[in-house]
């Protein structure tokens, strides 16, 4: 929590994230970068993540990197294995050039990973139907979920050794810990089912040994955050009440050096994260019939459309921010210096940042250079809220409106 509220904090100044520190308080969010057609770091990956370390962020966060080969929401991302090593410290290597930190989102996308892609079956809670892949994902087992918690712990451990400054845990979105989380989803009667203590024992053994990992592995030091839903956006899931707890619990057990907040879920209301239009015809044309067809005609009860205003996140997490004395990372409609002062004067220690940096990954030099704050001359993003951006992660993700990255190469 801000003990001194009524002092200025500026978001370009310099900030401490665990035993990292940061060259200003604004991280590029995880946005999935379809740049790793064999699971593998490229070229097109670097430059993805090279353009705005270069734009001005502190920090920035590769997505996704799953901790198995089934953990993976599609078969081409990457997961964490020795093999993937050399890639990702050129990766480390290149952005630490441009003189900002980067993170690894590592975690297991459980009922939402394509097991079709992946070759490997999927797990979830209990027994799941995913349409997308056309296939079930498995009730995880004692030793499923034991084998998942020690996979975090090992991509966490090459991490390190790839020269990451810090790993995002993804407990959000219905992912693994997250669907485990879930009373909709999580219909279980044991240990791992019923109550919040018992739905949120995956989340908080996963982030245990993230952080016993971390602090085992080595000299070196990395910073370790979390990203939690607030609220899956729909009747029966996550509510904001049940998150908050679980954050205090993750609070308690000392794992974290932060925790990101988000909204959403990838299964039931993807939109609830994305506010603004919903391409529902545009994320058809990436499918064949007939899941073409189920889109184009019932699209819009799943992607559902949320009308878009600056800072759309801010009134849920300042629940968090006043019950929690942890770093908060407030993402949601962050595009301007407006809404970064509006965050750090509200007590959150860090802004992070995702459409508005894929149309203009030079967006907050830009801002940074403003003069004297004049209200006439504000640098506003160029970011339209469209979404149109968010069907080209079946292709190579980009802003459709600017041509970013493509159109920033060099």
């Amino acid at each position: 929590m801000n003990t001194q509220p009524n002092v200025f904090t500026d978001v370009f100044s310099e900030a401490k994230l665990g035993p990292v520190t940061l060259r200003n308080r604004i991280i590029k969010a995880a946005t999935f970068e379809a740049s790793t057609p064999n699971a593998l770091v490229t070229d097109d990956l670097i430059n993805y993540h090279r353009l705005p370390a270069a734009g001005g962020v502190g920090m920035t966060t590769v997505a996704y990197c799953a901790v198995s080969p089934g953990g993976r929401t599609d078969g081409w991302q990457i997961w964490m294995r020795p093999e993937a090593v050399p890639g990702l410290t050129k990766l480390t290597e290149t952005i630490h050039a441009e003189g900002a930190a980067i993170s690894a989102q590592i975690g297991h996308a459980g009922p939402v990973a394509n097991s079709r892609t992946n070759k490997a079956k999927a797990l979830a809670p209990v027994r799941f139907f995913n349409p997308l892949s056309m296939r079930f994902a498995k009730k995880a087992t004692l030793d499923d979920i034991r084998d998942v918690t020690e996979a975090h712990a090992n991509a966490a451990r090459l991490a390190i050794d790839s020269g990451f400054d810090a790993v995002e845990v993804h407990l959000g979105h219905n992912y693994l810990a997250s669907s485990f989380l879930s009373p909709l989803i999580n219909r279980r009667t044991d240990e791992f089912g019923g109550s919040l203590e018992n739905r949120a024992k995956v989340a908080r053994g996963v982030v245990r040994a993230v952080r016993d990992a971390v602090d085992k592995h080595g000299d070196r030091k990395i910073a370790v955050v979390a990203k939690l839903n607030m609220s899956d956006g729909v009747r029966g899931g996550i509510p904001i009440d049940e998150s908050l707890q679980t954050a205090k619990w993750l609070e308690e057990d000392g794992g974290l050096d932060a925790i990101e907040l988000t909204a959403g879920s990838s299964l039931v209301n993807p939109m609830y994260l994305f506010r603004g239009g919903a391409p529902v015809k545009e994320f058809a044309a990436n499918f064949k019939p007939p899941i073409s067809w189920g889109i184009r005609m019932s699209g819009n009860k799943f992607f559902r459309e949320y009308p878009y205003h600056e800072a759309y996140l801010m009134r849920d997490a300042e629940k968090f921010r006043a019950e929690l004395t942890m770093p908060i990372i407030l993402l949601g409609g962050i595009t301007n210096r407006e809404t970064m002062d509006r965050a750090m004067a509200a007590g959150f220690d860090f802004v992070a940042m995702g459409r508005a940096l894929l149309a203009e990954p030079d967006l907050l030099n830009r801002i940074k250079a403003e003069k004297d704050n004049d209200p006439q001359n504000r640098v506003l993003s160029k970011c339209t809220h469209c979404n149109s951006c968010m069907p080209t992660i079946y292709s190579h993700t980009h802003c459709v409106v600017t041509g970013a990255p493509d159109s920033l190469v060099s």
